[in-house]
C-alpha cells in the first residue's frame, strides 16, 4: 500500500503532469502488450495458434491495474471512474478476455459533469478510434481539459452545449498515434448502448496542430496572399487552439438545432454519403455565421475561428483520406467550388487569390443553400431528398460521368428499398478536380506527417 508521505510528494512534483510518473509508463507500455494480442472485438482468443499463456496476459492487466491505482489519487475528480474501471479490468481477466464489456466504467467517467480549465483525465478502455484505429483495442489516454473562462461564458449564456468537452493531449497508445481527434464514448467496447451518452471529447490541440502545418504548406504553395492576422494565426499554436474549441463547440451543438431531420447525426441512417457531407459542412457553417456575429461584437477568437474553418475546409479536407465515400472531403470540395463561383477565390497566374471581404458573405449563402434543402426535406420522401441534395451538390461540383445518381430517376431501380438504392451511389461520385488532383500531390507527404501530431509537435 502506498505510504502517504510519498503520495504526497507525488502529487507535489507531478501536479501538472501525470504522464511524468513512472506508473504512466508502465501503464503505457503494459497497454501496448496487451493491444497486439487482441481481435478485431477487442477479445484475446488463448486458443490460438501463438497466443500468450493467460498468466502472461493476467500479469499485463495486473500491472494496468496497479498503474491505475498509482495515478489515480493525483486525480481525485475520477475517483469513482477509476474505480469501476479496475473492476471491468478484472471482469475482464476472471471471465477469460472474452470481447470486453466496460460500460460500467464508461458511465461512471462524467467529464463534462465539472469542466475546469487544465483539468487532467486518465482514461483505459477498449475501444476504435475514429479516423484512427477500427478494432476495439484497449487505449490508455492522458489528456487535460480546455475550458478558458471565455468559452465557458459563451456555452452558459449563448450556445449551451453542456456534453461538449474541448480537450488537448498529454500522452496516449498507439491508437491515437492516428489521424484521430475525437474521444467519443460510443466508441468503448459496452455490452449495450446506453440511452443516451453524456459528454463527447474532441482534441483542439491536434486539430490546431495539423490546420497549422498543412495550412501553412497550402497557402504558400498556392502563393496565398495572407492579411496579417491570418498569418499569425497559422503561427501560433494557442491561437489556433482557441479558434478550434470555439468551432467545435458550435459545430457540435449544431446537430441538434435548425431544421432537422429526425436523426440529425445520421448515425442510424444508412444514406449517401453527400447527405453526411451536408450536414458536417452545415455545422460548421453554422460556426462560421456565429463567429461572424461573434466578431461584430468585440470576441477576439472569432474571426480567427473563421479564418481556421475557411482554410482548414477548403485545403486539407478535400485531399485528405481516401477517395470512398469521403465525405468530409466533399463538403470541402463543395465550399471552395462555391467560393470561386461567386468570385470570392479565383486562380490565376497560378496563384490563389481570396476575397477576405467577399468570403464570409459567400460563405454564409451558402449556409443558406444548405438550409433551404433541410427546412423543405420535411416535406420530401426520403429518395426525393436525396436527389435534392443531390442537385445542390452537383450544381457546383461536377460529379462522375458513370453515375446512375448523376443521369436522374429514369437510371435508378426504384423497386429497391432507399437502402439498396445507396449501392448505387460509385465510391466517388464527386472526383477531384483538376486544382485539387494537383494539390494531393504536392500535399501528400505534409499530410502524412500530421499522423498522431499534438501541439508539441
Amino acid at each position: 500500500m502506498t505510504d502517504v508521505l510519498s503520495l504526497t510528494d507525488r502529487a507535489t512534483a507531478h501536479r501538472d503532469a501525470v504522464v511524468a510518473d513512472p506508473a504512466w509508463r508502465t501503464l503505457k507500455d503494459a497497454v501496448e502488450q496487451v493491444r497486439t494480442w487482441q481481435l478485431a472485438d477487442g477479445s484475446i482468443d488463448l486458443a490460438a495458434e501463438g497466443a500468450p499463456s493467460r498468466e502472461s496476459v493476467v500479469a499485463r492487466v495486473v500491472e494496468i491495474v496497479t498503474s491505475i491505482e498509482a495515478l489515480s489519487p493525483l486525480l481525485p475528480h475520477d475517483a469513482a471512474y477509476h474505480r469501476a474501471l479496475v473492476a471491468d479490468l478484472r471482469r475482464w481477466a476472471e471471465t477469460g478476455f472474452g470481447v470486453p464489456d466496460f460500460l460500467d466504467s464508461l458511465l461512471a467517467f462524467q467529464p463534462a459533469a465539472d469542466r475546469a480549465d487544465g483539468r487532467q483525465h486518465l482514461v483505459v478502455f477498449p475501444m476504435y478510434t475514429q479516423n484512427g484505429n477500427p478494432h476495439r483495442n484497449l487505449e490508455a489516454v492522458a489528456f487535460r481539459m480546455v475550458w478558458p473562462e471565455w468559452l465557458a461564458d459563451l456555452e452558459a449564456t449563448r450556445y449551451d452545449n453542456p456534453l461538449f468537452c474541448g480537450i488537448a493531449f498529454e500522452d496516449f497508445t498507439s491508437g491515437y498515434d492516428t489521424n484521430s481527434a475525437v474521444l467519443f464514448p460510443e466508441t468503448v467496447a459496452v455490452r449495450e448502448v446506453p440511452e443516451r451518452f453524456s459528454w463527447g471529447g474532441i482534441f483542439c490541440d491536434r486539430e490546431a496542430a495539423r490546420f497549422r502545418r498543412v495550412g501553412t504548406a497550402a497557402v504558400d504553395l498556392l502563393g496565398v496572399e495572407l492579411p496579417e492576422e491570418v498569418r499569425g494565426l497559422l503561427e501560433d499554436q494557442q491561437r489556433s487552439q482557441d479558434a478550434f474549441v470555439l468551432w467545435d463547440m458550435i459545430h457540435d451543438r449544431a446537430h441538434s438545432h435548425g431544421d432537422l431531420p429526425f436523426d440529425p447525426f445520421m448515425i442510424k441512417q444508412r444514406q449517401p454519403f453527400w447527405m453526411y457531407g451536408l450536414e458536417e459542412l452545415r455545422c460548421d457553417l453554422t460556426a462560421f455565421r456565429a463567429a461572424v456575429e461573434l466578431e461584430a461584437e468585440g470576441n477576439e477568437v472569432a474571426a480567427d475561428a473563421q479564418h481556421a474553418i475557411l482554410l482548414d475546409r477548403m485545403f486539407r479536407f478535400p485531399v485528405t483520406g481516401e477517395r470512398t465515400r469521403n465525405y468530409d472531403g466533399l463538403g470541402g470540395q463543395l465550399l471552395f467550388a462555391y467560393l470561386h463561383q461567386h468570385d470570392a477565390i479565383r486562380w490565376t497566374d497560378n496563384k490563389l487569390r481570396i476575397d477576405w471581404d467577399l468570403a464570409p458573405q459567400v460563405t454564409n449563402a451558402l449556409l443558406g443553400e444548405i438550409e433551404q434543402l433541410y427546412r423543405d426535406g420535411i416535406d420530401r420522401p426520403k429518395i426525393v431528398h436525396w436527389q435534392a441534395a443531390y442537385e445542390l451538390v452537383s450544381r457546383y461540383l461536377a460529379p462522375h460521368p458513370a453515375s446512375k445518381w448523376a443521369r436522374g430517376a429514369e437510371a435508378l431501380d426504384f423497386s429497391k428499398q432507399p437502402r439498396e438504392l445507396v449501392d448505387d451511389v460509385l465510391a466517388d461520385e464527386f472526383p477531384l478536380s483538376m486544382f485539387f488532383e494537383a494539390l494531393a500531390k504536392k500535399l501528400k507527404n505534409v499530410i502524412a506527417e500530421t499522423r498522431g501530431i499534438t501541439a508539441a509537435a
